[in-house]
């Protein structure tokens, strides 16, 4: 302390930004040239807090739905990490990322505990995580209903269980992005194989229809409890065991005594014949002949009411102003993203829908969304992007950006909005840059705002570091070890050995 009072506040003060310089603005190097020093403001926003509140130092610690910044709901950690900010890591500092998944690894304890006394097989996450043995966290009872003045029982923990899934998606991304072979053999390949046996247990014999299903659960939009066949997460469970089987195959191909090693704690030659046997009948919703795809076996069904005073209102959560959750559960309204988010995913493992498909969904399902939680914002911007709606993909983007920035800030008294601070690096880099693995395959297809001149980012792909520049006329993608890699512009495969550049028509 004494030589701190002797360098001073100015010498301290410019010490620090060399600090932030060399650490955190030039490693992430993410620069936008906008007309809108907003833009640029939230950006470095995101960046400072996804710095900050992530526990780089301890893999024993989360990441927090609070960030550092308060203690709303207590510090848990949720799906929220997986999806929304891991994603951050994994392209621009896979360390943290590999640091994040292990904490999900030694949380195997808890979810397997989890799984037992729900009485399924394998890893049961749970929807709230806080020291990883400990298993589920999530409480019990919330507010007071406004119609019945009784408590309200907070279902999250006992049946939104999608998040086994989107951790076996997020060792995937982070697999697939990086190639930690190591990693795998010692942690992810376990983490998935464990939630594959969770959800071949889960899944429900349906003998007149003659396939599986997933009943009684909450998918993403979390103002539909208690349905059956929840697309999200159907397709996720379908994509957890796919992976599984595809995972269980390479092992037997390239490490025969890992699978070895794994087979003898984990039961896994059983395990993989039920996968085997299950892949091919659970029952995945198909989109109708207006190509939108039920979100569950009710919804489409459901009464529609006007939302226009909600959707037009500054604060979220209004609609409880004018019903409680039952009444919620039986209207066409959402929270969130919910076969959006799904479609979103997806295309990251498998080109599975076709771009009609995403725009009718998009075009049916976001006028219902009340973007009630902080998570939705960014991923209707991205989907809003790639269907050709550039303008409301930047508004949407822009109001991500306002939740802890703008002039209505909501909640934030209790902490930022983690999940979409991270949200809001994926709208920019994911979205406007349209940098995201296509297929297991990495793609860039950019369409920028109009008034953002350019823009420039550094990832890692495959552990090589790789610079992406972007303006209205050019894709510039360098690869700084000079390492060959290929990937997909517009739909077409390039090589970039050292330096590629792709001219862009900026009239399409």
């Amino acid at each position: 302390m004494k030589d701190c009072v002797k360098k001073g506040y100015d010498a301290l003060f410019q010490s620090h930004c060399r600090a932030w310089e060399e650490k955190v603005w030039n490693k992430y190097n993410l620069n936008v040239d906008s007309e809108d020093g907003f833009d640029v403001l939230a950006l470095r926003f995101a960046l400072y807090h996804l710095t900050v509140m992530t526990p780089a130092h301890d893999e024993r610690m989360g990441i927090g739905a609070k960030g550092l910044s308060g203690e709303g709901y207590k510090g848990h950690s949720f799906w929220d990490t997986e999806i929304f900010i891991l994603p951050f890591f994994i392209f621009s500092n896979p360390e943290v990322a590999r640091s994040l998944l292990n904490y999900r690894y030694l949380g195997l304890a808890g979810a397997r505990k989890k799984a037992r006394e729900n009485g399924y097989e394998g890893a049961m996450y749970p929807w709230e995580a806080a020291w990883p043995e400990d298993g589920e966290v999530t409480p019990v009872w919330g507010a007071v209903d406004i119609v019945t003045g009784e408590q309200t029982k907070i279902w999250s923990g006992f049946i939104e269980q999608h998040i086994s899934a989107d951790i076996a998606f997020a060792v995937y991304q982070y697999y697939t992005v990086t190639g930690d072979r190591e990693f795998m053999e010692r942690y992810g390949y376990e983490m998935v194989f464990e939630t594959a046996k969770f959800w071949a247990s889960r899944l429900e014999w349906n003998e007149e229809k003659g396939e599986y299903h997933i009943n009684d659960v909450i998918g993403p939009d979390e103002y539909k409890e208690h349905v059956n066949n929840n697309a999200f997460t159907n397709y996720m469970a379908h994509f957890n065991i796919q992976l599984a089987i595809s995972y269980y195959e390479k092992l037997e191909k390239e490490n025969p005594r890992r699978l070895a090693e794994l087979e003898d704690r984990l039961a896994l030659r059983k395990a993989y014949e039920k996968w085997k046997s299950v892949i091919g009948r659970i029952y995945l919703p198909q989109p109708r002949e207006d190509l939108v795809i039920p979100q569950d076996d009710t919804y489409l069904s459901l009464k529609t009411i006007d939302l226009t005073k909600y959707k037009q209102s500054k604060k979220v959560g209004t609609l409880f102003q004018d019903y409680n959750l039952e009444q919620v559960n039986k209207m066409q309204v959402s929270k969130q993203a919910d076969v959006l988010i799904l479609l979103y995913l997806l295309e990251q493992w498998e080109k599975k829908f076709s771009q009609d498909v995403l725009k009718a969904n998009f075009r049916y399902y976001e006028p219902k969304t009340l973007h009630d939680s902080s998570l939705s914002l960014s991923t209707h911007a991205i989907l809003a992007n790639d269907i050709g709606e550039y303008e409301l993909a930047y508004s949407l983007f822009r109001r991500a950006a306002e939740i802890d920035l703008g002039p209505f800030p909501h909640s934030s008294d209790h902490g930022i909005h983690a999940a979409s601070i991270g949200g809001i690096w994926q709208a920019a880099v994911a979205g406007f840059a349209g940098l995201r693995l296509s297929g297991g395959k990495l793609r860039i297809s950019p369409r920028l705002p109009k008034h953002w001149r350019r823009m420039e980012f550094s990832i890692y792909w495959k552990g090589q570091p790789v610079t992406v520049s972007i303006d209205h006329s050019a894709l510039i993608v360098k690869a700084e070890r000079n390492e060959p890699f290929e990937l997909e512009v517009y739909g077409k495969t390039y090589t970039c050995k050292d330096q590629l550049t792709i001219h862009i028509d900026p009239k399409n």
